[in-house]
């Protein structure tokens, strides 16, 4: 049987090699960080969602250690059953302190906090609204549960208010978003959409992966960043980005919701609980945070000057703060080959094509770091500038 099926399989690969769309793997020869090692070149680094810079941070790799000598490998259960330390219910409760939440849980991902939600919460009675752009693991999460589903475009207040006027008649509504949409950098509006949710009797979830730990005045996420903490009901993120970058999950919010989660949801009450070490290093990586704010000034620095000088060079750039900035080039194939040239000059990053993200957006997708310094920063612009001329010659 299998020979039939990987006739096909040899087949749908080449169609997506030949669409310039197959995603090769680069292989890092060193830990993360704003300098790696690729195909044996040292090269910097700007395509990592490394966004303070944590993942090689030698407080964070101590307290992995620390925590490997004391609490061990790995837990070898669920949480109920026998997999849950005091790591953990440390790690949750200086979690919801930070976010300014009731009460929060962990996940193995991200992903599979997304995935565990919907289904939990929400039945056939109910309506999700989402956003059209919003990340995967929310579109599979909803997927997963039997509420009504309704997309708004992105961003786009009066599409969702005319959603929620048409779902009146549902027994809960829950507006779904992430704070931040990892393909352009921007934001969702929450002040708004909280509004809308106060008047028409709707509840918010937030995706704030790329948003926790550097958005905001004291890096506390888009919710902060918009003075909505205590009108956001639910709130999933990552430990794999801005707070450290190994893997880990949560929701955090109303604590009736985080308590039912405990009891049904399907990726908690079946997965491992996460890795010791991983577990202390997020602690230490909440304690950098809470103590000092030059990580989130350097990194605001170096947007600012990637930002304005790629502008000053006439790069098209999409608007915004926030340090994923994507470069447009419309072109696929120019993409991909500006990437190689950047690539050539030392600098990693890569370049997004459908169906990633629409026809004619093909991008480049940088991503400032609080590691890189502004010297760092000039030489990548220098380095687009050179890139662009051997494109254009």
């Amino acid at each position: 049987m299998y020979g039939a099926m990987r006739e096909d399989l040899r087949a749908g690969l080449a169609e997506i090699r030949e669409a310039g769309l197959y995603k090769a793997e680069r292989v890092l020869g060193s830990p993360q960080a704003a300098r790696v090692n690729v195909t044996g070149e040292s090269v910097l680094n700007f395509c990592a969602n490394n966004y303070l810079g944590l993942a090689d941070h030698p407080v964070l790799v101590k307290a992995a250690h620390e925590a490997l000598d004391r609490w061990g490998f790995g837990m070898a259960s669920v949480r109920f059953i026998c997999g849950t330390q005091e790591l953990h219910k440390q790690l949750e409760s200086r979690l919801s302190e930070f976010l300014g939440t009731e009460d929060t849980i962990l996940y193995s991902s991200c992903f599979d906090a997304n995935g565990g939600l919907f289904e939990t919460l929400l039945g056939d009675q109910d309506v999700v609204i989402s956003d059209e752009l919003n990340h995967a693991s929310i579109i599979d999460g909803v997927r997963l549960c039997k509420a009504k589903r309704q997309r708004y475009r992105n961003r786009d207040m009066a599409d969702l208010e005319r959603i929620l006027q048409e779902s009146k008649d549902a027994r809960y509504r829950l507006i779904a978003t992430d704070g931040v949409f990892s393909m352009d950098g921007y934001l969702a509006p929450l002040d708004q959409i909280c509004e809308l949710a106060e008047r028409y009797d709707a509840l918010v979830m937030v995706d704030d992966s790329h948003a926790v730990g550097f958005t905001g005045p004291t890096g506390r996420g888009t919710p902060e960043l918009f003075g909505v903490t205590d009108k956001v009901d639910v709130v999933t993120g990552t430990l794999g980005k801005a707070l450290g970058g190994a893997s880990g999950g949560y929701v955090s919010g109303r604590a009736e919701i985080v308590e039912m989660l405990r009891q049904r949801s399907r990726p908690y009450l079946f997965s491992n609980s996460l890795a010791p070490s991983i577990t202390g290093a997020a602690l230490a990586a909440l304690d950098l945070l809470s103590s000092s704010g030059e990580l989130l000034e350097r990194l605001r620095a170096n947007t600012e000057l990637f930002r304005r000088r790629m502008t000053e060079e006439g790069f098209d750039l999409l608007p915004g703060e926030h340090p994923i900035i994507p470069v447009m080039i419309g072109d696929a194939a120019k993409a991909g080959r500006m990437a190689d040239l950047l690539l050539e000059q030392g600098i990693y990053v890569i370049g997004f094509s459908y169906p990633v993200v629409p026809h004619g957006k093909a991008r480049i997708r940088t991503q400032m770091s609080a590691a890189h310094s502004l010297d760092d920063v000039n030489r990548a612009v220098d380095a687009f500038v050179a890139a662009r001329s051997k494109m254009d010659g």
